[in-house]
């Protein structure tokens, strides 16, 4: 019994800090003065919102942004501004959908790393670029048997980064060490064009585990 409740907790530990049961679907569109709009859908899985309640998980908020969160995240920072919040469910999941406005870079790389170590900006030869880390790889070898039950309910989530900019944008991947990567096993990328994407199963994501970064340039 000890032994099933300890895998119960550290799969609400996954779940949470490697948003393993959440599809992410992000669209970002910067114009020529540095401008732009942001379009984030959230889908969280009520099997993880189930154990999140369970006694003892409560602090292991699975859904990541309520409305609640996003305005007074946006409240902090200059240059940006929340165009609508809708939110609704379906027969499996809680679905969150952000439209943003931001004034500059800046504030888009504050929005998505308020925290700090997930997003980094660059500035080289009048281009820029705009790196973000889907998983650090600090997470270790995971057990198996948790592996597998992290799979099963995350079945059908996707990770999903499309990306455009006034005259073209580029995309590569890199490791937790900078190293340039090829796109693994079951990813879709477009690398180069007027809109560039990265998507990849969730579940996939988590099994990267020296680290997987979307570096974009334009």
């Amino acid at each position: 019994m000890k032994n099933k409740k300890t895998a119960v907790l550290a799969l609400v530990i996954v779940l949470f800090t490697m948003n393993s049961c959440i599809g992410l679907s992000a669209d970002i569109l910067v114009s020529g003065d540095g401008s732009g709009r942001i379009t984030l859908e959230y889908r969280v899985s009520q099997v993880a919102e189930a154990l999140g309640r369970l006694e003892g998980n409560e602090r292991w908020q699975i859904i990541p942004t309520g409305r609640a969160d996003i305005e007074r995240t946006v409240a902090r920072i200059p240059d940006m501004r929340l165009v609508s919040f809708a939110t609704r469910e379906d027969s499996r999941d809680t679905i969150n959908t952000v439209v943003l406005e931001f004034g500059n870079i800046d504030a888009l790389l504050f929005f998505l790393d308020s925290s700090g170590g997930r997003a980094f900006l660059s500035r080289e030869n009048g281009g820029n670029r705009l790196s973000i880390a889907v998983m650090d790889g600090s997470h270790g070898v995971m057990d198996a048997a948790l592996l597998d039950l992290v799979r099963q309910i995350s079945q059908g989530y996707e990770f999903n980064l499309s990306f455009s900019a006034a005259g073209g944008s580029a995309l590569a991947l890199s490791d937790g060490g900078g190293n340039a990567l090829e796109a693994p096993p079951g990813a879709r990328l477009v690398a180069a064009g007027a809109r560039v994407s990265f998507a990849m199963a969730t579940a996939d994501i988590l099994e990267q585990r020296q680290g997987l970064t979307v570096n974009l340039t334009w």
